[in-house]
């Protein structure tokens, strides 16, 4: 399994926030996730956002250079 899909199941409600966050307009069902089917998530999200698969992918690292990019409007002391 890919890193970023181990990361995906481990922080998927932390990682669901910050997106929903960043994109107001996804609906529950673009952000279902179903173990095992990561890259038709990935699919969903770049075609609802226009990103490229690299950079939905990068969202499920979820360190603290990624959480910044959801929100660019944070400030140092929130993270």
């Amino acid at each position: 399994m890919e890193p970023w899909k181990d990361k995906l199941k481990g922080n998927w409600n932390q990682i669901k926030g910050n997106i929903k966050q960043k994109y107001a307009d996804l609906t529950d069902d673009d952000l279902l996730y179903v173990e095992g089917k990561e890259d038709e998530l990935v699919g969903r999200l770049q075609k609802k956002t226009g990103e490229a698969k690299e950079t939905v992918q990068s969202w499920f690292n979820n360190d603290r250079d990624t959480d910044r990019s959801y929100d660019r409007n944070r400030s140092d002391r929130d993270l």
